[in-house]
């Protein structure tokens, strides 16, 4: 586990590093065959052994949701929640199906969030990953709803939660019904604490907008990868909002760990073992936190 003097260098220095504008970085490799961020050469075999963080400057690399449930989850213990619910067209929104039904293929999913019952490390959690393929990750109402019947889960079970997030905002297709998933989110976050059953929330890259501003920053504790973009609005409108210019690398979870938004930095080599932790710290007490 590090602490949190033990890191201020590093933290300092992945604060420095400028931010990038290309992020399609699995693409990238591909083109490449080189780290998006340093430019060192990389291979596609060196990545996922390093479960896709560059092994010479440490970018993390985005991960699909099966992706990160396999590098979290104890293998052959996932078991999937609210997969038979399908995304509706509510506001009759041009070509919305299309689109949806072309992210289900692109990416082998329904919908830009997976939840379901596994263990950590032997410990029993519910799970709840998203998936910035899909449609930039947004949050509609199947989403809202899977991520609160998830929570619900964990409160009726007396299990504790954990929430990968990963996602640009709520989802314009669906209009005012997409915002309203944030009350709705934010409201299970109080069913956990009602049920003292502890809540977990990692940011991964991205996470902005409506997600930002709901269930990922109610966690009991709050993870972060390295070099996580996370903000509510884009430096324009921030800089126009408190009328000074705001740091290049204000959105980086860095940054806000720094200000005290985040509890901890974990490099994703360490983020199981950190979960195991919390899992077992929070826990220790039968019925949910100490």
């Amino acid at each position: 586990m590090n602490d949190r003097n033990g890191i201020q260098g590093w933290i300092r220095g992945l604060t420095e590093r400028p931010v990038h504008k290309k992020r399609d970085e699995r693409l990238f490799i591909d083109e490449k065959n080189s780290c998006p961020s340093c430019h060192r050469h990389l291979s596609a075999q060196e990545l996922e052994a390093t479960l896709y963080t560059c092994p010479h400057c440490q970018h993390h690399f985005r991960l699909t949701a099966w992706e990160r449930i396999r590098y979290t989850a104890d293998e052959g213990i996932f078991q999937e929640l609210s997969a038979e619910m399908e995304t509706a067209n509510p506001l009759e929104f041009p070509d919305y199906e299309e689109k949806v039904q072309a992210a289900a293929a692109k990416t082998g999913i329904p919908e830009a969030v997976v939840t379901g019952l596994c263990k950590v490390d032997g410990h029993e959690v519910v799970l709840a990953v998203m998936d910035f393929r899909f449609i930039g990750g947004s949050m509609g109402a199947v989403v809202g709803e899977k991520i609160m019947r998830a929570m619900l889960v964990g409160a009726e079970k007396k299990l504790p939660v954990i929430v990968f997030t990963s996602s640009g905002g709520a989802r314009m297709q669906e209009g005012i019904l997409s915002l309203m998933q944030m009350a709705k989110t934010a409201v299970a976050t109080q069913a956990l604490e009602k049920a003292r059953c502890p809540y977990f929330v990692v940011l991964t890259d991205p996470t902005t907008a409506g997600v930002l501003a709901s269930f990922a920053m109610l966690g009991d504790v709050t993870l972060a990868e390295p070099g996580a973009l996370m903000r509510f609005a884009g430096a324009r409108v921030v800089a126009g909002t408190i009328r000074e210019k705001v740091p290049e690398n204000f959105p980086l979870s860095q940054y806000h760990y720094e200000r005290g938004f985040i509890d901890m930095m974990v490099p994703r080599q360490e983020m199981r073992k950190t979960l195991s932790f919390l899992l077992k710290l929070h826990t220790a007490v039968p019925g949910g936190r100490t």
